[in-house]
């Protein structure tokens, strides 16, 4: 997942998509200047940095954002990439790195672009984030789970209230996530599309857009999702490898 402000290239999270958008951004033939917040350090956020080929050139430059809750961020990620694990030390590569450690409620500025942080409900701990550049709003919630009583998550709805575009943790069917379909997830730290549809009704989202699909579901069950979700709330999409989303500045709309 990337979001892009004019020069500014940020990279939420570092799964195994992170691999070929390395490659992407190589074949652009110009030094790579990114920066990567990080929800939270569980292997299916972080395996990809191993495989990011820029890290392996001295002409990148990463600012690496995150809190993991034992540990520095850079130490937790040095951790996978030794042996026996990885035959290349995290240490060893020659891209420039620059370490940031943004905490719950924190706020902050890259260039053009404003960032907020939020905590969301998941094993370990994570951190959500709202990117804000030229008058419009990404939310980024992933591994996320809502409360068993009900209640709305407060946090979120506060951190996600008015944003373009939410991002949304929507791992399970209702059926799946209280049983009814196989074993109940409840506690696993993952969330359904009604949840999301929920939350972004309460915050006034424009747009919603269900991620971190159940690697079980195929593109037959995601579709289906997609459009129970769409039929609750209208423009809502399934994230789906390759998407885009435009978003034209306000200042430019105001202008024309």
């Amino acid at each position: 997942m990337e979001v892009r402000c004019g020069d500014l290239l940020f990279i939420l999270d570092a799964g195994t998509g992170l691999r070929r958008l390395g490659d992407a951004l190589l074949n652009r033939g110009e030094p790579i200047t990114a920066h990567l917040l990080f929800s939270h350090v569980h292997w299916d956020h972080v395996q990809g940095l191993p495989f990011f080929a820029p890290i392996y050139r001295p002409d990148t430059t990463l600012h690496l954002y995150g809190a993991p809750e034992d540990g520095t961020l850079e130490s937790v990620l040095g951790t996978q990439m030794r042996a026996p694990h990885f035959p290349v030390g995290f240490d060893q590569a020659p891209a420039a790195m620059h370490f940031h450690s943004p905490t719950v409620g924190d706020r902050f500025r890259v260039g053009d672009v404003s960032i907020a942080t939020a905590a969301l409900n998941h094993p370990n701990g994570v951190l959500a984030f709202r990117l804000e550049c030229r008058g419009r709003s990404v939310v980024y919630a992933t591994d996320t789970e809502h409360y068993a009583d009900g209640a709305i998550d407060s946090q979120l709805v506060g951190l996600a209230r008015d944003a373009d575009i939410l991002i949304y943790d929507a791992q399970y069917t209702p059926d799946e996530y209280c049983g009814a379909v196989g074993i109940p997830r409840l506690g696993w730290g993952h969330s359904t599309w009604e949840e999301g549809v929920r939350v972004a009704r309460a915050a006034g989202v424009s747009k919603l857009v269900l991620f971190h699909h159940e690697p079980s579901h195929d593109d037959a069950t995601v579709a289906a999702i997609e459009a129970e979700a769409a039929a609750e709330l209208p423009g809502t999409v399934a994230a789906r490898e390759g998407m885009t989303i435009a978003l034209a500045s306000q200042t430019a709309a105001r202008a024309a």
